[in-house]
């Protein structure tokens, strides 16, 4: 590789790490053809990129980058791979569904909204963190409930009501 194809891949890291706001880093190595296939179709299913980087472009990309990754390039060391995507928690949920028959892909670590995450143990609370849809789903549905449960006192007061003057009535 010359060093205007390294300083092309640095670009185009950068550009990436400095617009995406989920990153994780995971090993895929041992994994042999098919797997890897099948990994790269769950990742496209569930829209996250996955690419496999050099540890020493990846690393000079996060310091170029304007992003503080504080102990992420510490743990480039051996196969690592870049999962990108929209929602923080899909690739975790990918990793945690394709470990369900297989061993790999490991996670080294993850970049979600400025906090860092390292380690393989990270990965059960990485996969329970709600997308920005789910907590606003969240949050309208927590605006509703006083709504319903007025509108349903008052609709069941009505019907209390009619049925107390029907009685009145009769008598």
């Amino acid at each position: 590789m010359t060093r205007e194809q390294k300083a092309q891949v640095i670009d185009d890291l950068t550009s990436q790490l400095t617009e995406n706001a989920t990153i994780y880093l995971a090993d895929i190595s041992g994994l042999d053809a098919s797997n890897t296939s099948n990994l790269r179709r769950a990742c496209f299913k569930a829209n996250v990129r996955l690419a496999v980087v050099k540890n020493t472009l990846l690393s000079k990309a996060m310091e170029k980058s304007d992003k503080d990754f504080g102990e992420l390039p510490t743990i480039l060391k051996g196969n690592t791979s870049l999962m990108i995507s929209e929602t923080s928690n899909a690739p975790a949920k990918v990793i945690k569904e394709f470990r369900k028959k297989s061993d790999k892909p490991l996670l080294k670590g993850a970049y979600i909204e400025e906090a860092i995450y390292i380690g393989d143990n990270q990965l059960d609370s990485l996969v329970n963190i709600k997308s920005k849809e789910e907590l606003i789903g969240d949050i309208i549905s927590l605006l509703q409930s006083p709504a319903k449960n007025v509108i349903s006192a008052l609709q069941s007061g009505g019907n209390k009501l009619s049925g107390i003057l029907q009685t009145l009535s009769e008598k």
